[in-house]
């Protein structure tokens, strides 16, 4: 039988197609010795179908907190003792997040809502934040509101919304461990009409909820079979009040293995650094993400937890030499 990389070299690199679970599976049991071989084979991957370009992302909560759902990594649950507090923001706090992420040279603004999914009160601010927006700022608008209706995905394309995102978080076996007030399937269906709708998806997950390296590879098969814009890598940061307060953070060794992984199961996708790379990587390990298959990033801070400061990233990026993608080439 081909060694793994052997055989990802031939099916990923060479001719475009992703591993399928059972491949992605060797790749995370892989010896630690084979990880810079494995990362410079998905950063090799990276390059050949997605080429050199980094896209360079901020995030703001429209709505923080008091949110109806369980999500047992969520600070943001309404459930749990946690000190995130529910806080509205109001439009011109939105518009000068938006003008502030554009001035670090992102080209996406993503508006996130701690809520199951959005309301009438919702639509109405999102719509006219994204208006004000518009006015002020050259920037593509994503958008987070959890699960939607047909009507509520109508409303997302007609007020111009660039990307969703819907996190599937794990993998279906896993799912129900980690949130019991809505369904894996349920989040599966928004992401279908929002596939259909013409918008992108952006669909990822977190990493350390507890799952084992089967369904981390289920996960990416699933992910595959998706086949998203955008895949937003995240690792547990656990959260003092949430059932995953006390949950340890993800090895860095592990975090690369996956991090290669996921580039070679999804070869054309954009793979995001997102929450957790700071404890579980550090300075070292951002880099090294970078050259394994990363090609974009969240710069700045995340909904309740610290990222690294935006001029860190962007300076690293400068000393990789890897180009921040223009914003005309995103639109």
């Amino acid at each position: 039988m081909a060694d793994i990389l052997t055989r990802a070299r031939r099916e990923v690199l060479e001719a475009g197609q992703g591993l399928d679970p059972d491949g992605v599976l060797e790749v995370l049991r892989l010896p630690d010795d084979r990880i810079p071989e494995l990362l410079e084979l998905a950063h090799q991957v990276r390059m050949r179908w997605c080429g050199p370009e980094v896209e360079v992302e901020g995030i703001v909560s429209l709505k923080t907190g008091g949110c109806p759902e369980d999500c047992h990594f969520c600070s943001q649950s309404g459930l749990f003792e946690s000190p995130v507090r529910s806080v509205w923001l109001d439009i011109p706090a939105l518009v000068e997040a938006a003008r502030q992420t554009a001035a670090t040279g992102a080209t996406e603004f993503c508006i996130v809502a701690a809520v199951r999914g959005p309301d009438a009160r919702l639509m109405k601010q999102l719509r006219e934040g994204v208006a004000a927006i518009r006015e002020a700022v050259d920037i593509n608008i994503a958008a987070s509101l959890g699960i939607l209706t047909r009507e509520q995905v109508d409303e997302l394309v007609e007020i111009g919304i660039h990307r969703y995102n819907h996190n599937l978080e794990t993998a279906r076996s896993f799912f129900p461990t980690v949130v019991t007030t809505h369904t894996w399937e349920e989040r599966w269906e928004t992401l279908r009409m929002v596939r259909d709708s013409g918008m992108e998806v952006c669909c990822g997950g977190i990493l350390g909820l507890g799952e084992t390296l089967e369904q981390r590879a289920e996960f990416a098969g699933q992910l595959a079979e998706l086949d998203p814009h955008e895949v937003p890598l995240n690792f547990l940061n656990p959260r003092p009040g949430t059932p995953l307060a006390d949950a340890p953070p993800v090895p860095a060794r592990d975090a690369l293995r996956a991090i290669g992984a996921f580039r070679l199961a999804l070869p054309r996708t954009i793979l995001r650094f997102a929450g957790g790379r700071e404890i579980t990587l550090g300075d070292l390990g951002t880099r090294d993400g970078l050259l394994g298959g990363i090609n974009a990033i969240i710069v700045g801070n995340y909904l309740t937890t610290l990222g690294r400061p935006a001029e860190q990233d962007l300076q690293l990026l400068a000393e990789l030499q890897m180009p921040i993608k223009a914003l005309n080439a995103t639109l």
